[in-house]
């Protein structure tokens, strides 16, 4: 197997996967999708060269090209998990296939229903079965196991993404907007398969890291709090980049500061205090970024009562998303572990973000929150419903 077509391989397994991603965050119809859909059937045609057949087999986990496995990968990992999920082995893909035929197999595998209907095979895509007994209930946990897993996997490919994002922000460099998105719609496209985000929210596993896990686990926490309130599509998508971009201020302020284990003096905290404004400005003057990216980025440390940081009017009326932001943003804070404590337990976060609730915190939103996460009774999360669904916060500004 040559480099060159090893490298079409993969690169078109990139593609298809991103446009999985994306038929199931839109539709399999969205002009992204179709977009993504040409460029993956180029990339296939490519990697066909002269031969009549492409065949992928899934075995152990891996995917193996030409009998040989293909390196790991945030993308192969997702194609392999999406390929176990409707219960697929082997996928053959044979010429003259065409590009509706590719958009065929990415609204089959993309779709969230899996039935030997939607999985038959098509004149020039051959799909191999594993033959797996398990009863309904042990397959539905089977397939939510395996995308949390895949969840669980993103600091290793998408944190390299993510650092080199970050890294040419820092240097002043335009930002990646189209690198973030595109975070963002695997999150999304992974994440509506699993039914608990503390399950998914990702491990720290060094200090290096802190600025993509938190940001990540913002923006998974972010996502589990739109999608109960009913939103989805481009909307959902942005209040996912907007996580991920909430902190970009922080740019603008020394390490030494960021990681500093003691109490921060006067000037230290000026400069924190400056990081909503300054991130939302570099977001503004960056083309392509979505508003409510810049307004997360100035609003996420306002509080529900106007008594943060940036000073703004009396009166200043938040966007949902900066609420919601706000409450990831704390509980993400609680659960990690600091330099003059451990992390605290679910049970201690509630009770804390329970105090908070009407002065730092959005009330009925925060209600909502840990009725997500489970810790707060029955009654409880009907009541914070209810008080959400006739509350001001559905008209403030997104």
């Amino acid at each position: 197997m040559s480099s060159e077509r090893a490298t079409d391989v993969q690169e078109f397994i990139r593609l298809l996967t991103t446009a999985i991603s994306n038929s199931i965050l839109y539709s399999p119809d969205h002009q992204q999708v179709t977009r993504l859909c040409s460029t993956a059937y180029q990339k296939l045609i490519s990697a066909l060269g002269s031969d009549q057949e492409l065949t992928l087999l899934l075995i152990d986990d891996e995917l193996i090209y030409n009998k040989q496995p293909l390196p790991y990968s945030m993308y192969n990992n997702r194609f392999c998990q999406a390929l176990k999920s409707r219960g697929i082995s082997h996928l053959r893909l044979l010429q003259p296939i065409t590009q509706n035929d590719l958009a065929i197999l990415i609204k089959t595998i993309g779709s969230s229903i899996s039935s030997d209907e939607e999985t038959r095979s098509l004149a020039n895509i051959r799909f191999g079965k594993v033959a797996i007994k398990q009863t309904p209930d042990e397959n539905e946990r089977a397939v939510s196991e395996a995308r949390i897993r895949s969840l669980s996997d993103v600091p290793v490919e998408e944190l390299v993404t993510f650092m080199e994002i970050y890294d040419e922000a820092r240097n002043n460099k335009r930002i990646n907007i189209v690198g973030i998105t595109e975070i963002v719609s695997c999150f999304i496209g992974t994440f509506k398969q699993v039914a608990d985000p503390l399950l998914a929210l990702a491990p720290l596993r060094a200090m290096d890291e802190y600025t993509f896990t938190h940001s990540t686990n913002v923006c998974i926490l972010n996502i589990a709090q739109a999608m109960s309130l009913g939103i989805d599509g481009p909307l959902l998508n942005d209040i996912g980049v907007a996580a991920m971009l909430h902190d970009i201020g922080k740019l603008y302020v020394p390490e030494e500061i960021l990681t500093k284990t003691g109490k921060l003096d006067d000037r230290e905290w000026e400069l924190i205090r400056q990081h909503p404004a300054k991130g939302a400005q570099r977001l503004l003057d960056t083309p392509g970024v979505p508003r409510l990216s810049v307004v997360t980025a100035y609003e996420h440390h306002l509080k529900y009562n106007l008594t943060g940081y940036p000073r703004v009017a009396d009166g200043w009326q938040q966007s949902l998303c900066s609420h919601m932001t706000t409450i990831s943003d704390v509980f993400d804070a609680l659960r990690t572990k600091r330099s003059y404590r451990d992390s605290l337990e679910h049970s201690e976060i509630a009770t804390i973000m329970l105090e908070l609730a009407g002065t730092d915190l959005h009330p009925e939103l925060t209600r909502n929150f840990l009725r997500i996460i489970g810790r707060l009774s029955e009654q409880q999360s009907v009541e914070g419903l209810e008080q959400l669904r006739s509350s001001p916060v559905e008209k403030a500004p997104l």
